[in-house]
């Protein structure tokens, strides 16, 4: 009932989608701080809802801010099939660059070197009792943990756009969960300590990645089963009529992936509380109960003129654009 209340309150009507859809980032951000322990759990609550709105700045920031895109995958078939391995992809960015050059990553993605140096960021923010960074950076990382979670975010043909499946974004990772979020089982236990952070990153990525080859498949599978007009239809969004995939060629899909996308969010909500407390507790666990409760007017006024920013022209950002 609570997750059900949670999923209502969420459920807008949403805008073209990166990762997982507004609808998404902002549930798995707000899940994730019911998995935290006592002494961090009253400061996470207390700003709930900062961290539920403000877990899709980045999104909204990938067509405004330069280098932005790149912060949201990772194109491993780019770098070949061992690109996963120990003797694949440096998990330092330094020495990335030294191999790959900074043009050619950022072209290809660079999620889980991002996650990593925000770990240490949000740490140090920790260390220095300053509740606005804790806050800021708590949101977006979560963000970009959870696009680590997403299959599409691992390859090139993030949008079927190779296979003849455009479109396949939007539907695994917003329509499913907007249709179907009130059915899963998102509450995953307490938030557990990452000993090795940058290699717990690096493996959500590749189990993502493994699961790219199911969710082009299966929906190439379900759309011979389904003529045009049943596979599509329209519903009102926002006060406009949209075209989009029809809710029973949606469930079907779902039925056919066993549960991907429901195991993609838990692992979603796990690891983004993870990477929270793992920088907490390795700043020294400060007490959070004497910080402030609320966002500062510094902050809300960065807020704002972040937000303003976004009504700037748009920029090219090549990668994952649609």
């Amino acid at each position: 009932m609570i997750l059900f209340s949670v999923c209502c309150l969420l459920l807008l009507p949403t805008a073209p989608t990166h990762a997982w859809g507004f609808f998404s980032h902002r549930l798995i951000n707000r899940l994730a701080v019911l998995t935290l322990p006592r002494e961090m759990i009253g400061f996470y609550k207390a700003n709930i809802d900062y961290l539920t709105e403000n877990a899709t700045r980045p999104d909204s920031r990938r067509t405004v801010v330069p280098g932005e895109a790149a912060r949201h995958f990772l194109d491993v078939d780019v770098y070949g099939d061992s690109a996963l391995t120990k003797n694949g992809l440096p998990r330092n960015f330094a020495d990335a660059v030294a191999r790959y050059g900074e043009d050619s990553l950022m072209r290809h993605g660079i999620v889980p070197w991002q996650v990593a140096q925000m770990k240490g960021q949000l740490t140090v923010a920790f260390r220095e009792h300053n509740t606005d960074r804790i806050l800021h950076l708590s949101a977006d990382l979560g963000h970009y943990v959870a696009d680590a979670c997403v299959p599409l975010h691992t390859t090139r043909n993030y949008n079927g756009q190779f296979t003849g499946q455009r479109g396949i974004h939007g539907l695994w990772e917003s329509r499913l969960p907007e249709l179907l979020s009130t059915e899963f089982d998102l509450m995953v236990g307490q938030a557990a300590y990452l000993d090795r952070p940058t290699e717990a990153i690096w493996q959500a990525v590749a189990a993502s990645h493994a699961a790219v080859d199911s969710v082009l498949r299966f929906e190439r599978e379900q759309t011979l089963l389904f003529a045009a007009d049943r596979k599509y239809g329209y519903e009102e969004r926002g006060g406009q009529t949209i075209r989009t995939y029809s809710r029973d060629f949606a469930r079907a899909y779902h039925r056919q992936l066993n549960g991907q996308v429901e195991r993609r969010m838990r692992q979603a909500v796990r690891l983004v509380a993870a990477f929270w407390y793992t920088c907490w507790v390795d700043a020294g666990q400060p007490d959070l109960d004497k910080l402030p409760r609320t966002p500062s007017a510094k902050e809300q006024e960065r807020l704002a003129q972040e937000a303003a920013r976004q009504q700037a022209p748009t920029l090219h950002v090549p990668g994952h654009e649609d």
